[in-house]
Formats: C-alpha cells, structure tokens, sequence
C-alpha cells in the first residue's frame, strides 16, 4: 500500500523511535528457534538506534546470544483502540555495547534502571536496524529503509558532543521553558517537563513515563545553531 501523498513517513517512525519507552522485543528461541515476545523498555542512541537494558538471566537475553536476530515494535500508545495509533516494527540484530554514552542516554529516558543498571548480569545492547515497517492509518503503510530512518550524524559531532551539558542546562536554567515547550507547542498537560536528549532534527522532553518529540525548524548540528533555534521556539512558545 502507498502512503498518503502528505504524510511523511519517516518523520512519523522516528517520531515514534524518539517517543518511544517500552516495545515488544521478539527473539528466536535458544535450541528450538521458537518465537519468543517479550516487554522492554527502551531508549535510543544518538542516530535513533534503540537501546536496550537486559540481563542475561531472562530469556530473551539468552536467546540474542545464541541468535543475535530480533524485532522490536514501538507504538505510540494511544487512548482507546490501540489499533487505531502509530506503530512501527524494526528488524536487525542486538550486540552488545559498553560505550558509556549508551549508559547516560539509556538512564536519562530511563531513570529508574539507575538501581540495577550496574548489576553484573545487566548489559545495554544497540538494536542495529536491517528494516522497518510503519503502520500509521489507512493508506500509511509502508516500509523505511535504515538509512532513511536513522541519523547520519557525520555533520553533528559537535551537537552530539555537547548534548549531556545541554540537557543539564536546559533542566538547570531553563526548566520554564522546557514546560512551554510541551504545553503550549505539542499540547501536552502541565507537569514537570525535562530535556532528556537532543539531536539534529529535535528535542525530547519527558514527563513521568510520557516522552514528547519537538521537532525543530531547520536542521541543528552544533551548540550555537541550538541556542538560537530553542530561544526561538521560546518565543513562539510564550506568544502562543
């Protein structure tokens, strides 16, 4: 089925990647080969790739090591029919990272995991995406190629560098602005909004277990672009 002639796809998949918290990971069965589903939370690396915390004692951990091949389906848990919301189903395989960056990126959407996140038998794992496949509504079906779903990140060094000190200073300094963000530029209900992450293409503000995607204007790959585009959105924020 073709999409809609104006519906962006994979601004939608990514949209539901960065918003996404918990997903439905499927294995293959260590030995037999079986299906296996399991509930996951989630959070993404900086290019959007999901990230995962699991121990080796659960099965499905179990299963990635003896087949590295998984699926992960991601949905924006909408109210009423879920049938009726966004989803989007990812394929690849997960390995194994001790990059320290997943660990800050995972516990900043995932705060929670801080208790065990250094249990022996806890490891993150990077999804790395093969393939996805978008279900958002009728005549919104369609498959994202990798490349059209994930950052290339070749130009934001700088940004990608600098995003642990923006998101302390936006909690620190600017934690009014983070508020308007959501209540007056995405319609959210007040609450204690934070940044937990920023990439080329948004913000993510989260509050509780609800995360939000901000989408910028124009695309931001370094610190100084990022303060006038989020003074800007200030702005529009306050005049709304």
């Amino acid at each position: 089925m073709q999409p809609a002639p104006d519906f962006d796809p994979k601004a939608a998949a990514r949209k539901l990647l960065r918003e996404g918290r918990s997903g439905a990971l499927g294995t293959l069965m260590a030995g037999s080969g079986g299906p296996y589903c399991s509930l996951v939370n989630v959070a993404t690396l900086a290019d959007g790739s999901p990230l995962l915390l699991i121990s080796r004692l659960a099965v499905h951990t179990k299963n990635i090591l003896a087949d590295a091949r998984v699926s992960l389906m991601l949905d924006e848990r909408k109210e009423g029919d879920p049938l009726q919301g966004a989803r989007v189903m990812l394929t690849g395989t997960a390995e194994l990272t001790t990059d320290p960056e997943a660990r800050r990126r995972y516990l900043d959407r995932q705060p929670e995991a801080e208790m065990f996140a250094g249990f022996a038998d806890f490891g993150f794992y990077k999804m790395v995406v093969t393939g996805a496949h978008l279900v958002a509504g009728f005549g919104r079906i369609v498959d994202i190629a990798p490349h059209d779903l994930l950052l290339d990140l070749s130009d934001a060094q700088p940004l990608v560098e600098a995003e642990a000190g923006v998101n302390e200073h936006m909690n620190a300094d600017h934690a009014a602005a983070c508020r308007l963000y959501a209540t007056k530029l995405l319609g959210a209900p007040d609450g204690e909004w934070r940044c937990v992450g920023c990439d080329p293409e948004g913000l993510e503000l989260q509050n509780g277990r609800q995360a939000l995607r901000l989408v910028f204007p124009q695309q931001v790959n370094s610190p100084g672009v990022l303060r006038q585009v989020l003074k800007q959105l200030a702005e529009k924020a306050r005049a709304a």
